[in-house]
């Protein structure tokens, strides 16, 4: 027992110490991504072997590097200028093509993780550039949890949720929730979600009511700020189609396109320049229409709704 607790003490006193020249490298050279090489061991067999006792340490540093990998991806896409070309290699989704590879050995480690399913999925759904496009891979990801968890509903809710928004596979989403309304412990509010689905899938209100829904049961402040930047998503549309409605009108009115705001306030359309839920002032084209600034948060916004 004494031998355990002191190799225990000296793994932690060396990850420490790791902490501590990472931290003094980082301010003396600048950070740069990790290639897509770094995968470590790729047997999730090999690794519980290897990891024997600390299955669940080596979970958490693996799942660190999938978001470490997830996040980079991200951010040299968003390090490209407003309207730059994008270099060759930031063009197609091959920079995720190992996400799924982590996240597979994250859940291999430690078979409970329940972030590492749930927010794994979200990266591996999410359409090009925000993920890597491989609802699949998702679905695959929430299945393998449910053969360690079978009571977990939001798992099968989840499928649901990706089966819905990115796939367009109503049909499935609605099995799915009808899947996870008869497991132990789901809310009331899953069965006529499925026939709701079933019966609209794909209009705003529906796709709104799911997101709210999201916000509502989320357990964790990344969901609910995700549940919260979709809902403003929604809220914006509303907003463009309002706005584009009075423009319209007033186009029709005086026989004449709107080609900026100032016009509009002078004849009593708007009051004042309008702004999207995140703040940033809606664009005017010369053409009169209403669109999200190329510096919105809230781009880009989902397609069909």
């Amino acid at each position: 027992m004494r031998a355990v607790v002191g190799a225990v003490a000296i793994a932690l006193a060396l990850m420490a110490a790791a902490v501590q020249v990472q931290a003094l490298r980082e301010r003396a050279v600048p950070t740069v991504d990790a290639d897509d090489d770094a995968v470590y061991i790729t047997s999730p067999v090999t690794l519980r072997r290897l990891t024997t006792g600390f299955n669940a340490l080596a979970a958490d540093l693996y799942w660190i590097r999938a978001i470490q990998y997830y996040g980079g991806a991200k951010r040299r896409l968003a390090a490209q200028p407003p309207g730059a070309e994008p270099p060759p290699a930031l063009t197609d989704t091959s920079q995720f093509e190992h996400l799924y590879e982590l996240l597979d050995i994250t859940t291999s480690l430690d078979p409970l993780f329940d972030i590492a399913y749930r927010f794994g999925a979200v990266f591996l759904a999410e359409a090009y550039p925000l993920g890597s496009g491989r609802p699949d891979l998702a679905i695959e990801l929430l299945e393998k949890g449910l053969r360690q968890r079978p009571d977990k509903w939001q798992y099968m809710e989840d499928i649901g949720f990706v089966h819905y928004w990115y796939d367009r596979n109503y049909r499935a989403a609605a099995e799915a929730f009808e899947r996870a309304s008869q497991m132990p412990g789901a809310p009331l509010w899953l069965k006529p979600l499925a026939a709701t689905t079933l019966a609209r899938g794909g209009d705003r209100r529906t796709s709104r009511a799911m997101w709210l829904l999201i916000l509502q049961s989320a357990d964790v402040d990344w969901l609910r700020q995700q549940a919260e930047w979709r809902l403003n998503q929604f809220r914006a549309l509303d907003e463009i189609d309002a706005l584009q409605g009075r423009i319209d009108d007033h186009g029709r009115r005086t026989g004449e396109t709107p080609r900026d705001w100032s016009a509009l306030i002078r004849d009593g359309v708007v009051r004042r320049v309008p702004t999207d839920p995140s703040g940033t002032p809606y664009l005017l084209t010369e053409d009169g229409r209403v669109t999200l600034s190329p510096s919105s948060t809230l781009l880009p916004l989902p397609a069909g709704q």
